[in-house]
């Protein structure tokens, strides 16, 4: 699929996501709303703090939506949790009619309502990560009914839903250049030496620095990262690109030259 070539070229999400949703707008669903995470705990829903969202849907709807919790009552995020492959939207509400709307669900439905988010499809993309989920939730132009959604869906499904493992994965593996910094280029330089076997003695031999100051710079990345330990700060700064990076033209993130020499590329 010629359409596919373009999301192997790109070196950010950013630049990922602005190309993916104009190809999923001509296709008929205009607004998008991706979410990755690999820190579920529990429960079926946790901080998402945690996730990486991507997101072309209304400001005032992602502000109730994300900051305002009201996901935790989103019916298709609680299917696409327990759930992979694609669904209409229409299909999963007719199973679930029998039962009685909560009173967060009936708010949530009101929510997508008054921004005509009513019609669509979802897909939740299998993952081989424990406790990890990723799905798309993607709404048909406003206007358009769920006979709508399923005709599109009908007639290019299966490419719709090829472009959109694509780019998850693709997703997966590229930096969020443009979401909050996580971590200094030291901290992530220390992260990468953890991960590579050194102990806080042999850092502070490479780094030319004494241990309390390791340890600094550890504790401000666990703090970074919303982690307890090292380990989990490891794992959470792996899985979101956030350490072995190659930063353009042999520089990081803060546009001086590496900190360390010999990092590579790699997925969490």
């Amino acid at each position: 699929m010629k359409v596919l070539e373009p999301y192997l070229k790109m070196s950010t999400v950013e630049e990922l996501w602005a190309h993916h949703t104009c190809v999923m707008a001509d296709y008929g669903f205009d607004r998008l709303f991706y979410a990755f995470n690999a820190f579920r705990g529990a429960g079926l829903y946790d901080n998402p703090e945690d996730a990486l969202l991507l997101t072309n849907m209304p400001t005032d709807y992602v502000d109730a939506y994300v900051n305002g919790g009201m996901f935790r009552d989103g019916v298709m995020m609680r299917w696409a949790v327990q759930n992979t492959g694609f669904a209409s939207w229409a299909r999963v509400y007719a199973e679930m009619q029998e039962q009685p709307l909560t009173e967060g669900e009936k708010a949530m439905r009101a929510l997508n309502e008054r921004h005509a988010i009513t019609a669509g499809y979802t897909i939740s993309f299998p993952m081989a990560i424990k406790n990890a989920n990723a799905g798309i939730g993607m709404a048909v132009e406003k206007g358009r009914t769920q006979e709508d959604a399923d005709a599109i869906w009908a007639e290019h499904g299966r490419d719709i839903e090829i472009i959109n493992h694509v780019a998850h994965l693709c997703i997966l593996q590229l930096p969020a250049t443009g979401q909050r910094t996580l971590l200094t280029p030291r901290q992530a330089e220390v992260l990468e030496l953890v991960a590579d076997g050194k102990t806080m003695q042999d850092i502070a031999l490479i780094l030319d620095r004494n241990v309390a100051t390791v340890e600094k710079h550890l504790r401000g990345a666990r703090d970074a990262l919303g982690v307890e330990t090292t380990a989990q700060a490891v794992r959470k700064a792996s899985i979101l690109n956030q350490i072995f990076r190659i930063e353009e033209h042999g520089r990081n993130a803060a546009g001086e030259p590496p900190l360390m020499a010999g990092t590579v590329a790699r997925r969490g």
